[in-house]
C-alpha cells in the first residue's frame, strides 16, 4: 500500500510538474511578459468593430477587448483586417485573439479554437424601402443577392436561395447596403445585428429588413489551438460579466 501511495504522489507531482511547465509556456504568459494582447479586428464591422465620425474605434467587441484588458492588466493593439483576413492573422500568430462577429461553425472549428459564445444572432434579408420584393417567398430564381465573402450571410444565402446569384463583397456589411441603394443587387444577406446597426449611417428609411431571420447562430471570439489558457480564461471572463450585468448592457446599447 505505502508503495501505490508514494507512486501515486510522484505521478502527481510530474503532472503538476507538466502542467506548470505548459502554463509558464503558454499564450496568458506572454501577453503579461509582452504587456499587450493582439486583437485581429474589423476596421468597419459595426456594431461589433468600426471606426466613427471621430475616427474613434468603438463598437460591441471593442467594449469587451477592452474589459479584456484591463483585467488582465495589458493594453490593447487592435490589428485591422478584412473579413477573410481574420483568421488567417490568427493562425499566422500576427494576433492573440480574434474578436468579431464570427460564428464557430465546424468548418472554422478545425482551423482555430472557439471560446463559450456570448450571444446568439441571426442572418436576414434587407432590400431599399420601395422595393417590389415584400417577403422572402419573393426572392426568386435570378435574384441577386449581395453577400459578404467567406460569412454566414454567404452559407444561409446559398442553403434559403439556391436559385438565385449571389455578389460577394470584400470588406464591411456597408458595401452590401451600398449596392442593394445603388441598384447593383436585388437584396444583401448579412447578420441582423450588424444591419441594424449600419443602416442608421444612411438616409433615413432607405432599407427595409424583411420579416424573418434565415438562421440563428452563436457568436464567439476565437483564439488558436495551441492557447488552451486563453481560451479557458476568456470561458471564465464571460461567466464573470454575464453574472456582473457588463454583458447585458454591452449588448443591450450596441446590439438589441
Amino acid at each position: 500500500m505505502k508503495k501505490v501511495k508514494v507512486l501515486a504522489i510522484l505521478v502527481s507531482l510530474a503532472v503538476m510538474v507538466g502542467l506548470s511547465g505548459i502554463a509558464s509556456a503558454g499564450t496568458l504568459d506572454e501577453i503579461l511578459k509582452r504587456g499587450e494582447i493582439r486583437i485581429a479586428c474589423q476596421t468597419q464591422g459595426a456594431p461589433f468593430s468600426f471606426v466613427d465620425r471621430n475616427g474613434k474605434r468603438t463598437g460591441s467587441s471593442v467594449e469587451l477587448v477592452n474589459m479584456i484588458a484591463k483585467e488582465m492588466g495589458v493594453k490593447v493593439k487592435f490589428l485591422n483586417y478584412d473579413w477573410d483576413g481574420l483568421i488567417p492573422a490568427l493562425l499566422s500568430k500576427k494576433a492573440d485573439m480574434l474578436a468579431a462577429d464570427m460564428t464557430p461553425t465546424l468548418k472554422r472549428a478545425m482551423k482555430i479554437a472557439f471560446p463559450e459564445p456570448y450571444m446568439y444572432t441571426g442572418s436576414v434579408v434587407f432590400v431599399k424601402q420601395d422595393s417590389p420584393i415584400k417577403t422572402l417567398e419573393d426572392i426568386k430564381a435570378g435574384s441577386k443577392l449581395a453577400v459578404l465573402l467567406g460569412t454566414t450571410g454567404e452559407t444561409d444565402a446559398k442553403k434559403a436561395f439556391p436559385e438565385a446569384e449571389l455578389k460577394t463583397y470584400k470588406g464591411g456589411g456597408p458595401l452590401l447596403i451600398n449596392a442593394v441603394l445603388a441598384g447593383h443587387t436585388d437584396a444583401g444577406v448579412n447578420d441582423g445585428s450588424s444591419v441594424r446597426s449600419q443602416v442608421s449611417n444612411f438616409p433615413p428609411n432607405s432599407v427595409r429588413i424583411l420579416e424573418g431571420q434565415l438562421s440563428r447562430s452563436p457568436l464567439s471570439f476565437a483564439v488558436r489551438y495551441d492557447s488552451p489558457d486563453l481560451r479557458e480564461w476568456l470561458n471564465l471572463f464571460f461567466l464573470h460579466i454575464s453574472l456582473d450585468g457588463r454583458l447585458e448592457k454591452n449588448l443591450n446599447y450596441w446590439v438589441n
